[in-house]
């Protein structure tokens, strides 16, 4: 069973790949990070320590890899570590409820907010930020948290119906 679910993880994350790749870049050459939707859901669906890493970083050199932002490939892993150790602490300490699709959305939703704020903060200090700090909150981490809390449901729900058919447990 642990194999199935790694490959779930390594198949969910590639999904991200190609959904990050073809968003394109947008205010200060940052994009919506569509790849933090199938991290939150690799993290809801295998919630243990070895997926937690494994996800983030997978995660943080894909995105590292595809970034459009100048000098963020750095900024993008330790964002991605991170806000999985966050994510997977919020889930392991709301274990009951993390069926609840209320709660996949706070998923989203925070664990999008935790991710840009880390970006943010470690590229102005690596590289600097192509606009104020302020100015890219509230024009990107904002409106992409809006985004990946339906797009966290969105996955979550697919994913759930493709285990339901394949007989695989989410824990």
């Amino acid at each position: 069973m642990e194999l199935r679910k790694n490959i779930l993880t390594a198949l969910l994350i590639a999904i991200g790949f190609i959904l990050h790749q073809v968003i394109p870049g947008i205010l200060g050459a940052m994009k919506f990070d569509i790849m933090l939707s199938v991290i939150f859901v690799c993290l809801l669906v295998n919630t243990n320590m070895k997926n937690t890493i494994m996800t983030a970083l997978l995660g943080g050199f894909i995105t590292a890899m595809t970034t459009t932002f100048p000098g963020g490939q750095i900024p993008n892993v330790i964002d991605k570590i991170i806000t999985c150790l966050v994510i997977y602490m919020i889930i392991k300490g709301m274990e009951k409820y993390k069926k609840n699709i209320i709660f996949v959305a706070f998923i989203g939703c925070v664990g999008t907010i935790v991710s840009g704020t880390v970006f943010l903060y470690s590229a102005s200090l690596i590289v600097g930020l192509p606009a104020s700090f302020k100015v890219l909150f509230l024009g990107v981490v904002l409106p992409t948290s809006f985004f990946n809390t339906l797009a966290t449901i969105c996955v979550y729900n697919a994913v759930k119906v493709a285990l339901k058919h394949s007989r695989i447990k989410i824990a």
